[in-house]
C-alpha cells in the first residue's frame, strides 16, 4: 500500500477506506478527531489532484472563494490532518470540522452545520481517478467546503441552511432544502465582470467539474425555478443555476433558509403543480 498510486488495486483501496472510515465509527460530535497516517499514494493522490485545482481555480472559481481558500491555507504538498485544519478554521470563522466515517445522512449533516459543525470524511478518493470522485472524500470537504468557510458569508449560509433543515418535520421540505443546497453550495456558478465563474464546492473540488461546468445549460437563479428539477450527484452536472452576484445568492437563498418552514415549501411545490396543469 506504500507504493505508487497506479498500483493500488480496487480491494487494496477498499480495504484502505474502510481502515480510515472505522477510525470515526465511534466518534461524537464533540469528540476529538482521529489522527490518520496518511501513506505514499494519498499523498502523491492529494499532490496531483491539488496541483491541477490550483491551475484551475484561478480561471474559474469565485473571487470569494479564492479569498476564503488563501485565508485558510490548506496545504497542497500533503494531506494535512483534519484536526490541523479545522483549528485553523475556527480561529478564523468559528466554524470546527468533525470527522464522519462516510456520507451522513441529510438530517444529520444539516443539523451539525446548524451548531457551526461540518462532517468531514477523511478518506481519499480512489488513486485511478484523482481529479474526479464520484462521492465526497477529504479533497472534496476541504478543498470545496472548507475553504469556504472561512469566509464570514458563507459560514452565515451553512448555518441557515442548518437551521432551516432543523426547523422542518417533512421529508419533502428535507429534500427541498437538499436541493437547494445543492444547487447553490454544492454547484453554485456566479458572474464576475461578465464571467461565469464556481463557487459550490462540488465544482471547486473536481478537476473534471470544472472541465466541463460552462458547458452545462445555464438557468438564472430562482427559489421557484428548483421545484421540479431532478439532479444526479453522480455525473458532471449537465445543468446548473447562475446568480448576477453572491450578494445574490445571499439574498435570495439566504433569505429562504431564514424564513421557509414546512407550509411555505408545500406552497412552492403547490403553485408549481397548478402552473404545470394550467400549462397550454
Amino acid at each position: 500500500m506504500q507504493g505508487h498510486r497506479d498500483q493500488v488495486t480496487d480491494t487494496a483501496y477498499e480495504k484502505r477506506r474502510e481502515e480510515i472510515a472505522a477510525l470515526s465509527a465511534d466518534v461524537t460530535l464533540h469528540g476529538p478527531i482521529p489522527v490518520v497516517e496518511y501513506i505514499d499514494w494519498e499523498h502523491e493522490v492529494w499532490r496531483l489532484a491539488c496541483a491541477a485545482l490550483d491551475a484551475r481555480h484561478r480561471v474559474d472559481a469565485a473571487a470569494e472563494y479564492l479569498e476564503s481558500a488563501e485565508a485558510l491555507a490548506i496545504p497542497l504538498d500533503h494531506v494535512p490532518q483534519l484536526r490541523d485544519v479545522s483549528d485553523r478554521l475556527t480561529s478564523i470563522s468559528g466554524f470546527r470540522l468533525q470527522s464522519a466515517a462516510t456520507l451522513v445522512p441529510l438530517k444529520e449533516f444539516c443539523g451539525s452545520l446548524a451548531n457551526s459543525v461540518f462532517r468531514s470524511t477523511q478518506y481519499i478518493r480512489h488513486p485511478r481517478a484523482p481529479l474526479y470522485s464520484e462521492d465526497p472524500d477529504m479533497l472534496h470537504d476541504l478543498v470545496g467546503h472548507g475553504n469556504v468557510l472561512a469566509n464570514d458569508r458563507f459560514v452565515r449560509l451553512y448555518r441557515l441552511a442548518g437551521e432551516a433543515a432543523n426547523r422542518v418535520e417533512s421529508d419533502e421540505a428535507l429534500q427541498f432544502i437538499g436541493k437547494v443546497f445543492w444547487f447553490t453550495l454544492e454547484c453554485g456558478v456566479v458572474r464576475e465582470r461578465g464571467e461565469r465563474k464556481a463557487y459550490g464546492a462540488t465544482l471547486v473540488s473536481s478537476y473534471g467539474e470544472l472541465d466541463h461546468f460552462r458547458g452545462a445549460e445555464f438557468r438564472p437563479l430562482s427559489i421557484e425555478s428548483l421545484v421540479d428539477v431532478k439532479y444526479d450527484i453522480t455525473t458532471y452536472q449537465p445543468l446548473l443555476f447562475e446568480a448576477d452576484s453572491m450578494n445574490e445568492v445571499e439574498d435570495l437563498v439566504g433569505s429562504f433558509w431564514d424564513t421557509c418552514d414546512d407550509d411555505s415549501i408545500a406552497a412552492l411545490f403547490s403553485g408549481a403543480s397548478r402552473s404545470v396543469g394550467t400549462r397550454r
